[in-house]
């Protein structure tokens, strides 16, 4: 492992070698950019509410409308927060590399905001409108207090994957796929105690990559990755491009 703190120049050496660099981020690099990690306290009229019990299918069928109430008053405090300078680095190191691969745990959007393309969202986006009754994206009246399906009449839901659900077959065969496939895997600001993506810096590792975690806490998981970084990653990306784009 690295000292904490540094980013060590063979960890740039092998970002600029690269063929393929894999990138997994979690609640981490979003709280930088003021949006409250999920299990965060609630506030306001929520504080009497666990978000584990608003956050299920049957939550959802039990009482559609306060589930629509809580994730509006989500998706207002995540449309206020702005990418912060580590989502703007990771759309940079992108230029840097032939190809890059960023899965997401968060359902914020803050990624294509700073200008990442084609990310894999493990989790979903909280701000797509989805058919509970088949999962296709749909655009409807999302004021109402219960919107509907413009297509079959079905109540529709946030796009996010709730407790019980499993992630978008999709997004785990790319995400795998891509963990096995590349050079170089960074694991930025996640605890690496949610499976299954936490299972894919381990995929990365068995496949020969190197294997970096970038966060303000070593996790339980860093004693078996190439480099340990401690530090945020709107302050640990930002340096890490700019090495790159310095040649140094």
């Amino acid at each position: 492992m690295s000292e904490s703190g540094r980013i060590p120049a063979a960890l740039i050496r092998e970002l600029r070698s690269a063929r393929h660099v894999c990138v997994l981020t979690g609640a981490g690099i979003s709280a930088e950019s003021g949006v409250p990690t999920f299990r965060d306290a609630q506030s306001g009229l929520w504080e009497k509410y666990d978000p584990l019990d608003l956050a299920t299918p049957e939550a959802f069928r039990q009482d559609p409308a306060l589930i629509w109430r809580w994730y509006r008053w989500r998706r207002e405090l995540v449309a206020a927060a702005i990418p912060n300078a580590g989502h703007v680095a990771l759309a940079r190191l992108a230029s840097f590399v032939p190809r890059l691969t960023l899965v997401t745990q968060n359902v914020d959007g803050l990624h294509q905001r700073a200008g990442s393309a084609d990310v894999i969202e493990f989790h979903g986006n909280l701000f797509d409108d989805r058919c509970a009754a088949d999962g296709c994206v749909v655009d409807c009246d999302s004021v109402a207090e219960v919107p509907v399906c413009p297509g079959c009449g079905s109540n529709v839901r946030p796009g996010v994957v709730w407790f019980g659900e499993s992630i978008p077959e999709t997004a785990l065969h790319h995400s795998f796929a891509a963990a096995a496939e590349c050079d170089v895997f960074l694991s930025i600001g996640t605890s690496s105690l949610v499976f299954p993506a936490a299972g894919l810096a381990e995929i990365a590792n068995e496949s020969g990559a190197t294997v970096a975690e970038i966060n303000p806490n070593t996790t339980g998981m860093a004693a078996g990755f190439d480099y340990a970084i401690a530090g945020k990653s709107g302050t640990v990306l930002p340096e890490l491009v700019a090495r790159l784009e310095a040649r140094d």
